[in-house]
């Protein structure tokens, strides 16, 4: 491990997908939000063939928080997003799901992979962060050097056969004044989630505390910030937890597949 951190440039945003993705194949475990500036992020979610159509179905009617940018056929282990990749292992963490529990978090998916096993490549709002660095806004958690912290709402997203669940969100704290220029900004990404779906009192999403995330970690928030909250793709995650199905993977929160999309395939004007 220490020979892959001393391997590491001192920016990693300049790293291309395919030299991030070897890191994490050696066993590099960390947040990504800053890596690969100007390359997609994105969200994994990986099933049995047999709940395959619900979860393309689930997509399908909840786009904001899952907003569908690929899928793997059943077995499939690279794609146009990752060609030269595997979803098995170039992604930092993987979290476990049997029966609907977190059964554990771990480095990579081979002893526990599957041919009947159909992965879903979501959109990351990590994707909009590096346009919002550009336009001068700070994002908390990059400053801070953690995770972006993610809660459960009360919000119900759209069943779909067996799979149900509530909204997941990211919270990310802005100064009032660079709000409408947030807004703009991620609104030209749909495909990554878009614009935030709130702003303000997290109490109207059913969030009690933004000290006690359910994903990621808390963030500072000071005196005169306001917390805006985006869809978040670990939403499937929750979905799985709630729906039970007997077996199910993702990235651990946070800890994202980097694509060879560039960000700007997913901009609109």
């Amino acid at each position: 491990m220490d020979e892959i951190l001393t391997s590491l440039p001192a920016d990693v945003a300049q790293l291309k997908p395919a030299q991030a993705r070897a890191h994490f194949r050696a066993g590099l475990r960390t947040p990504t939000a800053g890596w690969c500036a100007g390359y997609t992020q994105a969200n994994v979610i990986i099933v049995p063939e047999d709940y395959a159509f619900e979860v393309l179905l689930f997509c399908q009617r909840n786009p904001k928080p899952c907003p569908l940018l690929g899928v793997l056929e059943p077995g499939q282990t690279a794609g146009p997003l990752l060609a030269d990749g595997d979803i098995r292992t170039d992604i930092p963490a993987y979290t476990i799901y049997r029966d609907g529990e977190l059964a554990g978090t771990v480095g990579d998916l081979n002893e526990v992979w599957q041919d009947d096993l159909v992965t879903f490549i979501l959109g990351c709002s990590f994707t909009f962060e590096t346009p919002l660095q550009r336009a001068g806004i700070r994002v908390a958690h990059i400053d801070q050097g953690c995770n972006v912290p993610m809660y459960q709402t009360t919000r119900r997203c759209a069943p779909a056969g067996r799979i149900s669940g509530p909204l997941v969100v990211s919270m990310r704290p802005l100064p009032a004044d660079q709000i409408s220029d947030a807004v703009r900004i991620s609104a030209r990404y749909p495909a990554v989630h878009g614009a935030p779906v709130h702003i303000g009192n997290p109490a109207a999403l059913g969030i009690e505390d933004l000290s006690q995330p359910d994903f990621g970690d808390p963030v500072e928030i000071p005196a005169d910030h306001i917390p805006v909250f985006w869809a978040c793709g670990v939403t499937p995650q929750a979905a799985v937890m709630q729906s039970r199905p007997p077996l199910a993977f993702g990235h651990a929160p946070g800890h994202m597949l980097i694509t060879d999309a560039h960000d700007s395939d997913y901009q609109i004007p």
